[in-house]
């Protein structure tokens, strides 16, 4: 349990909570806002296209994994003062969308809303980098762990604790609280130490040649091609396992809150049960991941975690059936659900971090985090149409549904050993 007390897996506990927090802020506790502010569904719903953002990250990846920043990278280093200034364009972001009225002027919340979401994945691409970079493998679990924790920590906050303020004085006081929370890992970034570069590779390509075209090569082109050199043909297999692994949990969770709001549960009781209980129950739900990719190794609990996915969601179709705010019911649900999502999170963040090289660490682990969510954020932006042209009961079966090519890849995959 030492391993917990490492100064930079302490860390990792902050920077997964700057991590987490604008997350929430721009799906499920800004459709709660949307909600209350009377916009239809299908609006909502078009919000998720916001986080296509997360999935375009790789696009610039090779900017921050290679470019030095002026003034302020010989100060922190590569890692950290890109994590800096995406975190200062955050909290920036923030403010802005908590003086914007969705009433008046649904547009400018959209764009104020892509400004965070853009800031927030490019904090992504540097952490993850300084993450897997920070220590060695065996120090890894441990890191992806409180990472885990951190920003699951973030989502409470920047849900239930979002709620709260908004139930109890206003949105625009919510978001600019959530600014303010930013501090966390803007101070984090200034008390850790930058990690040195363990991979010659990347050191080797960094002194090599000059000129655009040869930092194309080397920045842009190079990553993909490792990957494709290290995996052949199967490599299309694991990009299109990636894109479906999660598409079943972003479908809904762009709606849940709504859904919520909906049926009849109030802002408190949403941000007391399926913000603060859901949380324990993503912990629990995490611990059991590691546990299980401790005794089985990361194949078999990976499959687990997608049938766990899928099928909890049909706890939502129960609810909406039973068709009236019952907190019992929600309970029930919240814990299927957010225990299967612990769980599998947490599995594949252990999996994708065993698909990266090391020589190019940012821009692989962008591309992989990016392909996770980029066809489910795309569908789940048709997820308020789908709800308005049937009912809640059809919208969460189908769903779950969507969760059974992520099942039949991973049992693909794990029926192969991952290459050497």
């Amino acid at each position: 349990m030492r391993v917990y007390l490492h100064r930079r897996v302490l860390a990792m506990l902050f920077l997964g909570f700057s991590a987490g927090l604008p997350f929430p802020l721009v799906f499920a506790t800004l459709s709660a806002w949307l909600g209350t502010a009377g916009v239809s569904k299908a609006s909502i719903g078009m919000f998720a296209w916001v986080g296509i953002t997360y999935s375009l990250k790789f696009a610039w990846a090779p900017l921050v994994d290679r470019l030095a920043l002026p003034v302020i990278t010989a100060w922190l280093g590569r890692r950290r003062s890109w994590m800096l200034l995406a975190q200062i364009g955050v909290a920036a972001a923030l403010v802005a969308l908590s003086g914007a009225d969705p009433a008046a002027d649904l547009a400018q919340m959209a764009w104020l809303a892509l400004a965070v979401a853009f800031c927030s994945a490019t904090q992504d691409i540097a952490l993850d980098a300084w993450r897997i970079e920070a220590v060695e493998q065996n120090v890894q679990g441990a890191m992806a762990a409180t990472y885990q924790f951190g920003y699951r920590l973030a989502m409470l906050a920047a849900g239930a604790g979002a709620l709260v303020v908004a139930d109890l004085v206003s949105w625009q006081a919510a978001y600019r609280t959530m600014a303010a929370l930013m501090a966390v890992g803007m101070v984090t970034v200034l008390v850790v130490g930058e990690p040195e570069p363990r991979a010659p590779a990347a050191r080797a390509a960094d002194a090599g040649g000059s000129g655009l075209a040869q930092w194309f090569v080397t920045a842009v082109a190079g990553p993909f091609a490792d990957f494709f050199r290290r995996n052949g043909a199967w490599a299309l297999v694991l990009l299109g396992f990636i894109a479906c692994y999660r598409i079943s949990d972003l479908i809904l969770g762009v709606m849940a809150n709504p859904f919520y709001i909906d049926i009849g549960f109030s802002l408190s009781q949403i941000a007391t049960i399926a913000k603060v209980f859901g949380f324990v129950m993503t912990l629990a739900g995490a611990a059991l991941g590691g546990v299980a990719v401790a005794r089985y190794g990361v194949l078999r609990p990976l499959v687990a975690g997608a049938v766990l996915v899928a099928c909890t969601n049909m706890f939502f179709a129960g609810l909406a059936a039973h068709g009236v705010p019952d907190l019992r019911f929600l309970m029930v649900t919240i814990s299927a659900d957010n225990l299967a999502a612990g769980f599998a999170g947490t599995v594949f963040i252990a999996y994708l971090s065993s698909l990266t090289s090391v020589a190019y660490t940012a821009t692989q682990y962008a591309l992989f985090s990016a392909l996770m969510t980029l066809l489910g954020n795309f569908i789940g932006g048709f997820s308020g149409r789908v709800v308005e042209a049937t009912d809640w009961v059809t919208f969460f079966l189908y769903a779950s549904a969507m969760g059974l090519p992520a099942i039949t890849l991973s049992l693909v995959i794990a029926r192969r050993a991952p290459p050497a």
